[in-house]
């Protein structure tokens, strides 16, 4: 067993106890004298350092030390095939600890929970017990991190998939927590609306595992579609990021400032698969890789990477301008 990571995180985990439940709320301030945000974003990638999941990290690692992130968001599928087995279950350090060594990648992981590890023991990436193996380590279904300039309010898109419970195929989903379906969704989506509107931040920026809009193998998700993007477009979201699709790309649109950013690119990749839509596409890369983000008060910035660290699409906005 690899030894258990030592960093400092200035997190503070604030549980909010109401009539009506709420969104677990994580304070995360910028550290920096400007109090810019810089972090790193990336999904599909638990293959014990398999399809390139080790040359993504690594470059992951150089940039993070370029941009000084603050943190690291995960887009969910941490752990294939089937997720985890328990907590013992070595791939949690075989594909996570042993593989995001670079000292720039010792902090806070925000982390959701992806198709993938829904089909094994979904609960065991909540425990505490994972955090004690590697404190960089925070998981939960659906929460929201406020950091002073931007707020993340991250989304358990999971249950709204209905193939999942209609059609599972071979698969088993652990919906413990979660059944019923419709009561679950409605919950996050009330939670997830008044947290919203509660906002303050300048950029309010919303992920989940699955896109919204995709033009790779999967496609718009038509339940996010149909239940998600109205509250996001209602409350003035900035950006959504998702994984699911293992690809790169960033829509933008038509008729709202929304962009849609995909990074599932952490791992196994090109799928070679096009299936356009009708919001406009600014960039997709049918490769392995990740995503960067740097926020301040007034712009935005954002940029993707492939395994060899080349910038391969970049752009920047800010309230109210697009450059």
């Amino acid at each position: 067993m690899a030894a258990p990571t030592t960093i400092v995180l200035l997190v503070v985990v604030v549980l909010v106890v109401a009539a009506d439940a709420e969104l677990p709320q994580l304070e995360h301030p910028p550290s920096k004298e400007d109090r810019s945000l810089t972090l790193l974003a990336v999904g599909d990638w638990g293959r014990r350092g398999q399809f390139n999941q080790s040359l993504v990290a690594e470059q992951m690692g150089i940039i993070g030390e370029k941009m000084d992130i603050d943190f690291i968001v995960s887009v969910g599928d941490n752990f294939y095939k089937n997720g985890l087995t328990g907590v013992d279950d070595k791939a949690f350090e075989e594909s996570f600890t042993n593989i995001y060594t670079a000292k720039s990648l010792q902090k806070p992981w925000y982390t959701i929970l992806g198709n993938h590890d829904y089909r094994g023991d979904a609960l065991s990436q909540l425990s505490p017990v994972l955090r004690n193996i590697d404190s960089r380590w925070i998981c939960m279904k659906s929460f929201v991190v406020n950091a002073e300039v931007a707020d993340f309010f991250f989304v358990d898109t999971n249950p709204f998939v209905l193939k999942y419970w209609n059609e599972p195929k071979d698969s088993t989903y652990d919906w413990r927590g979660v059944a019923p379906r419709e009561t679950y969704i409605a919950n996050v989506l009330k939670d997830l609306a008044s947290a919203l509107k509660r906002s303050k931040a300048t950029w309010k920026i919303v992920v989940g595992h699955h896109a919204i809009r995709s033009v790779s193998e999967h496609g718009d998700t038509q339940e996010l579609v149909q239940q998600l993007l109205p509250i996001l477009k209602a409350n003035g979201v900035d950006l959504y990021i998702n994984g699911h699709d293992h690809c790169l790309e960033h829509i933008s649109s038509r008729d709202s400032s929304l962009q849609y950013l995909t990074s599932g690119g952490g791992s196994k990749a090109w799928r070679g698969i096009f299936t356009p839509n009708t919001d406009k596409l600014e960039f997709f890369y049918d490769g392995q890789g990740f995503m960067s983000l740097r926020l301040t008060n007034t712009e935005a910035h954002l940029a993707f990477y492939d395994v060899a660290g080349t910038v391969l699409h970049s752009w920047g906005l800010t309230k109210g301008a697009y450059y």
